[in-house]
């Protein structure tokens, strides 16, 4: 029964963000919400913003119809309801940076509020971690704020964001259900139908974008999700679930924030170098970048299912053989799809500048570049070489 409410939800808010995208589209239009191509910009025209309003929709409605109406689900769709307003309201006019940040913690402190916090986990090698109600509300709110600018800093090519929260709910429900959280599995599955609704207009070429409306409304759907579907229960893994399904966003706001701070540049400055700027600056099309995204992210998925569902210990630190190869055999799909984006974003990004720099050079021929070009690769012996990334 609780499953057939989760894909009940799930399909109700696929339905409803699919029907009202365009009608937000059209709103967008006649306020004058329009994104405008700029340099970091991927997109080469004027995209209509204000489609997380549709997201908004159908995750409202359908968690009024498939969840209870307590105080925590009301603090969850307060706090939903807020952020898609604040983001609106700054796809409509620019916020300043702190403006949007008092936004983001009013949002998170009306779930936080309510309950939707963790006050106490289990570390591995450490133990229990007792926060209490204060330090746990402190702590839960500043993380929903995190994931809430993790999934922001993830919209920058049509599709990704959307995408990537389709597939991270998907498995948050999975999850969630399987441990008798109810109430977050179908959240959970209500998050990624109306994250798939929007897809299907968002995709490339995108008719329309989410806008911070969008994207900080999934981010705190997630963080939610995440603390009461996963953080809360006893699970031994319990903290590398949400780790884990949201790595791929999390490893690229980690490495566009830490490149800010080396340049001493404020961590919410606007670039182009997260992980879509960077494959699209080797030559990939939007919408192979965004495929090979979504492929890494199911990678981790499936790591964090394995993690799950496969009986490969006893919670004791007794191991079953066979399911431990089969749990390594999960753990290295994760890092090979880790290691060959890696490949991708920095072999290949090198082999085309050296090849373009080697071309230059009067009589040698492109059998004698490739040569060169795999010696240095082989050695790691090449001229210092500055890339404009």
């Amino acid at each position: 029964m609780n499953e057939i409410e989760a894909v009940a939800g799930f399909a109700v808010a696929a339905v409803v963000t699919l029907v009202t995208t365009p009608l937000t589209a059209r709103l967008a239009v006649r306020v004058g919400a329009i994104d405008l191509p700029r340099d970091r910009d991927l997109h080469d025209a004027p995209v209509p913003r204000l489609g997380g309003l549709a997201i908004l929709a159908g995750v409202l409605i359908a968690a009024l119809i498939f969840m209870p109406f307590d105080g925590q689900t009301r603090g969850i769709l307060g706090g939903a309801l807020l952020v898609g307003v604040v983001g609106a309201i700054d796809d409509l006019y620019d916020l300043p940076p702190a403006a949007k940040l008092a936004g983001q913690i009013a949002a998170a402190a009306i779930p936080v509020a309510a309950g939707v916090r963790v006050e106490a986990f289990t570390l591995p090698f450490v133990g229990a971690v007792d926060l209490g109600a204060t330090g746990g509300g402190v702590v839960t709110g500043l993380a929903m704020v995190a994931v809430m600018n993790v999934v922001n800093f993830t919209d920058g090519v049509d599709g990704l964001a959307a995408g990537v929260c389709t597939i991270s709910g998907i498995t948050f429900a999975v999850i969630a259900l399987s441990l008798d959280r109810v109430d977050a599995g179908v959240l959970a599955a209500v998050t990624a139908g109306a994250a798939l609704g929007f897809l299907w207009h968002n995709f490339h070429p995108a008719s329309v974008i989410m806008g911070d409306a969008g994207s900080n409304l999934l981010g705190l759907m997630l963080a939610c999700i995440a603390v009461q579907g996963v953080l809360k229960t006893a699970a031994v893994v319990a903290l590398v679930f949400p780790l884990v399904v949201l790595a791929v966003p999390i490893l690229d706001t980690a490495f566009v924030v830490a490149k800010r701070f080396k340049y001493r540049r404020p961590a919410w400055e606007a670039d182009s170098e997260h992980f879509h700027h960077r494959m699209a600056r080797i030559g990939f099309s939007q919408r192979r970048t965004v495929i090979y995204l979504y492929l890494w992210t199911l990678a981790l998925a499936a790591l964090a299912l394995a993690l799950r569902f496969v009986p490969y210990s006893d919670n004791h630190g007794d191991f079953d053989t066979g399911w431990t190869i089969v749990m390594i055999g999960f753990g290295l799909l994760a890092i090979a799809a880790s290691v060959y984006l890696v490949y991708v974003l920095e072999i290949v990004k090198f082999r085309r500048f050296r090849e373009r720099q080697l071309t230059k050079e009067e009589g040698i021929t492109q059998a004698e570049i490739d040569e060169e070009i795999e010696r240095e690769i082989e050695t790691g012996e090449f001229p210092a070489i500055k890339f404009d990334s």
